[in-house]
């Protein structure tokens, strides 16, 4: 694909339920789709070591993420049958409770989108150059494992 086609996945901050909403209301008038499936991460309030994770700040080399999130997206497509997919990725910080990722598949079959979606969260997870740094209550913060 040319480097001109590289799709974008970065927003600044938080998911917006809006965004979400929006993205899903776009698909009506594809009729030749049967079924979407929808992931949704969001930042967790955990404690570590006795703090309490407040939220994440998310760096990332965003030109090669998006290079290597344009790869996953050609194979996902070549190895399951969908009609489209959306990838977005919060850049900056995001607060405990609100939405770092959306992924969302869709296809003409319940199938293969439900099959799609964990092999494609799977690939952003283990393969994006995208960093966490953790923030917590005590003004303390450290870089976030991927589970």
């Amino acid at each position: 694909m040319k480097k001109d086609n590289i799709k974008h996945i970065f927003v600044e901050g938080a998911i917006s339920p809006s965004k979400i909403a929006d993205s899903i209301a776009a698909h009506q008038s594809k009729t030749g789709i049967g079924a979407h499936d929808i992931f949704l991460g969001q930042v967790r309030a955990d404690v570590i070591d006795g703090r309490k994770v407040t939220a994440i700040e998310f760096t990332a080399q965003e030109e090669m993420a998006n290079a290597v999130c344009n790869d996953i997206r050609e194979a996902v497509f070549e190895k399951f049958e969908l009609s489209c997919m959306h990838i977005y990725h919060s850049i900056g910080t995001v607060k405990t409770g609100e939405l770092c990722l959306f992924v969302f598949v869709s296809g003409a079959h319940r199938k293969s989108v439900f099959e799609a979606l964990p092999y494609l969260v799977d690939a952003i997870k283990a393969q994006l150059p995208i960093f966490g740094k953790e923030l917590f209550e005590d003004d303390t913060h450290q870089w976030k494992v991927n589970q």
